[in-house]
Parts: C-alpha cells; structure tokens; sequence
C-alpha cells in the first residue's frame, strides 16, 4: 500500500493483477474486478508478433476509462527490445497511474527510462521496476530510491530461473532475496509487490503465499488470475477487529498523551509509540477503502 505522507491518504495495493494488454475482451472485463491495480502487459503476455496490436487496444482501454478506483499501470518492454520505446511513447501523456518495466539491474537503466518518458512528455509518469534477476536482486539498494521509482515488483518465476532452482512451496530456497527486496524497498520507502502464484487454481496453496508474503513486509502480491482477487484482498488487508482495535489503540494512546504519559496499556499490553503508528496505519488503510467510490 502506497504509504501516507504528512497526512496524504492510503492508497491500498493488495491484488495487482496483471492483464494480456492482447486480451482486449479480458481488458473490457477487469472494470468489474475487485482488485486494487490492473498491470496491462504488453510485455512477456504478448507475442512478438502481436506488440504493436496490443499496445493500441491497451491505449484504447486506457482511453475509454470506466475502471474506478482502479489503478492503471502498464508494463512495457525493455529499452533493449524494438518495442520499449514505442511502449513509452504511447503512454508517456496518457491517463495512467505509471509504467511497470521489466529486468532491472541498474540505474543506467532506470535514467534511461525517465529520460525517454520525458522526452515524449510523460514528466509526471512514476516508474515501476520489476527485480528477477540476481543482478537486480544484489545491485537494488543501487536504483531503488531513484525520485521517479513508486514501486517495485519481485519476478519471482524469472528469478528462480536464473538461479537455477526449483519452485517450493514455502519458498525458503529464495527467502534471502525477497527478504533483501523488501529490506530495500523499506529503507527508501517504496511499496513492493510480491511475484505471483503460478498454482493459480490451488487456493490453499495462495492463501498460504499471502500469509507468507504480508508476514515478510510485502505491501500486496501480483495475481495471474481473477479468482485470486478474493483471497489475497484478505490477506493483505485487515479484518473487521484489528480495524476496531486499532481505532481503540488510537484513543486510549491520545489520551494518554494528553495526561503527559509517554506508553498505556490496552488489553494488558503495553502500548508505545511504534504499535500506535501502525494503528494509524490501519485506520487509515481501513478509511481509504470506505472513500472508494465503485
């Protein structure tokens, strides 16, 4: 979730589900999902020979609208590709929310990107990067707190292959690097997003991803599939009472303020300044979504 600033509100980002910028039928569909963003893929979704197609049928959606609280956000192709640079000059000055890029492992990379958005006029367009590769994984801290940087996304299906591994479920044999990209993410205050569950009819198996996932520090999880949606907007979200326990932690915390005392105790635990921050949090996670408007 897009974290508040001096007041700015929440901007919850549970379910990122990604959509074949091809599919424009799926396109048409996805303005009735629940999910909190939409990744329009114009990238490994999308045949070479089907580029250009989908890159006007994904403008076309995009122009028409319709998607509400939605947030829009395209994943174009590498600047090393022929069709990068066609991708951003398309959306550089549309209606979007930002642009999600695939392979990053520098901040060669990532200048080159914003130079080229600005050149066609897309100024005010944040940047996602997408970290799959080891290089990524090791050289994040290099490129992650780049200004124009609002989010990163873990590839986790490229990057177990690159490390030659295996999936497993609980994935303990790539636990070091979603730990390193969520450390980094947090030390320059960007959201991140972890890779999607391939096992995309299993839902067990998802819930017990999402559980892992939020326990590490990861904001939401990209999804594959709509009938991922229900499940992971709960995980990643918050039940009816931790949002009221929260609102009581707020209070019995301001009052004690208000008395001169620095901690309190709710429920016979202690209440400190960091446990009411994170009730801010909470509430105003809780608040952001109650504001939406379908």
């Amino acid at each position: 979730m897009e974290k508040p600033d001096n007041g700015t509100q929440i901007r919850p980002r549970r379910s990122v589900l990604y959509m074949p910028g091809a599919n424009e039928r799926a396109m048409q569909k996805a303005r009735d999902l629940a999910c909190d963003t939409i990744i329009f893929d114009l990238e490994d979704a999308v045949a070479p020979d089907a580029k250009s197609t989908a890159r006007a049928q994904v403008a076309d959606v995009v122009q028409q609208g319709g998607y509400g609280y939605r947030e829009l956000i395209v994943r174009g192709n590498g600047l090393d590709t022929e069709w990068g640079a066609h991708d951003i000059a398309a959306f550089a000055r549309s209606s979007i929310d930002g642009m999600l890029f695939p392979k990053i492992e520098s901040i060669d990379q990532v200048q080159a990107i914003v130079d080229t958005l600005d050149q066609h006029g897309g100024h005010q367009i944040p940047i996602w990067l997408m970290v799959e590769t080891p290089q990524g994984v090791m050289d994040l801290i290099e490129f992650a707190g780049h200004e124009r940087v609002g989010a990163l996304v873990v590839g986790t299906s490229d990057l177990v292959k690159e490390l030659r591994a295996t999936h497993v479920p609980d994935r303990s044999n790539i636990g070091y690097a979603l730990q390193h990209c969520v450390l980094t993410a947090r030390r320059f205050d960007k959201d991140i997003f972890d890779g999607v569950h391939l096992d995309f009819r299993n839902l067990d198996t998802l819930r017990a991803a999402c559980i892992d996932g939020k326990a590490m520090g990861f904001d939401g999880k990209t999804l594959i599939h709509p009938g991922q949606i229900e499940i992971t907007n709960e995980i990643f979200g918050y039940a009816a009472h931790d949002i009221e326990h929260a609102r009581q932690l707020l209070e019995v915390w301001r009052q004690a303020l208000l008395d001169g005392k620095g901690v309190v105790v709710l429920d016979g635990k202690l209440v400190e300044n960091l446990h009411a921050a994170e009730a801010e949090r909470i509430v105003a996670f809780a608040e952001a979504l109650a504001q939406r408007e379908m």
